[in-house]
């Protein structure tokens, strides 16, 4: 299944944000309260928290981060 190239932003902002919010809450999780039976169910309640904040921080980074590059490149 193809989109249409106008949802490329949308889409970009979705998946960083997604990509982000589970590596950063598994990690994060794992430092602080390291691996054991109920590590899956911490995870999950922390990603849950962190998935909506992502994309929130994912919305407003993208585009500034994308400004400064093409500020900075050929």
């Amino acid at each position: 299944m193809k989109f249409p190239k106008k949802y490329s932003q949308t889409l970009f902002i979705f998946f960083m944000g997604f990509g982000m919010s589970i590596i950063m809450s598994f990690a994060i999780t794992y430092i602080n309260t390291d691996m054991d039976i109920e590590f899956l169910s911490r995870w999950g309640k922390a990603w849950m928290a962190a998935l909506p904040l992502a994309l929130l921080v994912s919305s407003i980074v993208a585009p500034l981060a994308k400004k400064i590059v093409n500020l900075i490149t050929d």
